[in-house]
């Protein structure tokens, strides 16, 4: 496996469970609660739920990632298709932030998320088509 594809992932699966660390503590950071009716106690678990299964999924795909690109008992296929599921879903936060932005009050905030999101993405997009363009040319 080449050692740009090792770099790539490593680095953006840094920032997969970096993210994902941090964003167990956003709804406080942000106080996120405090804009829901204290009333709406089951929309309080809900978001808290789903942040939580969020934000640990980033940190697992992150593992995960490393561990197949670093292992030695992962074959291409399971690679290219974890990259690919990995890709798709930091492509979609890209868009997500460029469609709805999220930090609108503060365009460093906004436009530094986005430059972080499109980072991330292509150290996985990346890495993805150079093992594809190998699987295709062996």
């Amino acid at each position: 496996m080449d050692l740009i594809v090792k770099v790539l992932v490593i680095i953006g699966s840094g920032g997969s469970i970096g993210f994902g660390i941090w964003h167990f503590f956003v709804p406080e950071i942000w106080q996120w609660y405090s804009y829901i009716d204290s009333h709406a106690t089951e929309l309080v678990v809900a978001i808290r739920a789903i942040n939580v299964f969020f934000s640990l999924s980033l940190v697992l795909f992150g593992i995960v990632n490393i561990l197949l690109v670093y292992g030695d008992k992962a074959n291409s296929y399971s690679i290219i298709v974890m990259l690919a599921a990995t890709s798709i879903l930091w492509i979609t936060r890209v868009v997500l932030q460029v469609i709805y932005p999220q930090g609108s009050m503060n365009p460093a905030l906004q436009y530094g998320m986005l430059s972080a999101f499109i980072f991330v993405s292509l150290c996985y997009v990346i890495p993805l088509a150079i093992m594809v363009s190998q699987e295709i040319g062996a």
